[in-house]
């Protein structure tokens, strides 16, 4: 897949057509895992990931308007289309964004969300705050490796 012949301005059924695409290449063993770090603060959560250069990804809609910050190398597919951001950006997101990329370096991407009620429950923050939680890379992980401990 080539970054390059995607649409300039996608449609949301394209970017989940390339979601799928990319979570069949995971499932036979191409995928690559991205580990997430969240931060709190009074009424804030972020969540960072570090997407490892030459690696596509499909971020998962958010339900909420919300901040993204990114520092390094990345082309980033949205419904207004493609942009590659080098350096340092803040971009907001509205409610239902949904974003592909494709690392050219090393990039860290965090996205900044209200938290009222200071929850530190990782689990409870996804469910508020993206659209089908349960397509989570961190979820479906979790998922398989509970099933090999129980099928050992």
């Amino acid at each position: 897949m080539d970054a390059l012949t995607l649409p300039n301005v996608p449609t949301r059924e394209q970017i989940e057509r390339f979601g799928h695409a990319l979570l069949a290449l995971e499932q036979a063993g191409a995928g690559v895992e991205i580990l997430s770090e969240h931060h709190f603060a009074d009424g804030l959560v972020t969540r960072t990931i570090l997407i490892p250069a030459g690696t596509y990804l499909v971020g998962l809609a958010h339900k909420a308007e919300h901040i993204n910050v990114c520092h390094g190398d990345i082309t980033v597919w949205t419904e207004a289309g493609m942009k590659r951001l080098v350096g340092y950006h803040v971009l907001p997101s509205q409610p239902g964004a949904q974003r592909v990329g494709y690392a050219h370096a090393d990039t860290y991407w965090t996205t900044v969300h209200t938290n009222p009620d200071n929850t530190r429950d990782v689990r409870a923050l996804e469910d508020r705050l993206v659209e089908h939680p349960e397509r989570l890379q961190d979820r479906r992980l979790q998922l398989e490796r509970e099933t090999v401990e129980a099928l050992a």
